[in-house]
């Protein structure tokens, strides 16, 4: 095969190209409704605590209190983000507790299982980070809050 299409000609179209195709990218209309609808509703948490680790921890995508970053406005990471606060608030949502199909005695296990948050969400979010105390004081506070899904085996046990 022969390199000589790696020249400087040819890193430029493809840089242009590239430049190109991330302006197009701007104008796909996904990723940019901001809208943080009133709360109706929130749970009685079971401490001032629980409810500050969340706050501080998943409030951007389980809650109606969204703070949408800077990233949030540039394709295609704000089509990353718009769907993972959809996703999240149709899941589970403290802005809108009663509403059917609202899942918090998941929380818990996500949490413990450490599927909460997710990890991409973490280096641009420090502030989610829990330590090990943190974590383990996080868990009780949502199962005292929401209470915990409890998952059966293959045996039908626990």
């Amino acid at each position: 095969m022969n390199a000589n299409w790696l020249n400087k000609k040819n890193i430029i179209r493809f840089v242009v190209a590239m430049f190109v195709l991330f302006i197009l990218l701007q104008l796909v209309p996904y990723g940019r409704d901001y809208a943080n609808p009133p709360a109706t509703q929130e749970p009685k948490w079971d401490s001032p605590a629980t409810r500050e680790i969340f706050m501080r921890v998943c409030k951007n995508c389980h809650s109606n209190g969204t703070e949408w970053p800077w990233y949030s406005n540039i394709a295609p990471s704000s089509w990353l983000v718009q769907h993972d606060v959809n996703e999240g608030r149709s899941e589970f949502n403290v802005s809108e507790w009663g509403r059917a199909k609202n899942k918090g005695d998941e929380a818990a296990h996500e949490v413990r299982e450490g599927d909460m948050p997710p990890w991409y969400y973490l280096p641009p979010h420090p502030e989610a980070r829990l330590t090990k105390a943190e974590r383990e004081e996080f868990v009780r506070g949502l199962v005292l809050t929401f209470g915990e899904k409890v998952e059966k085996g293959k045996d039908g046990r626990r």
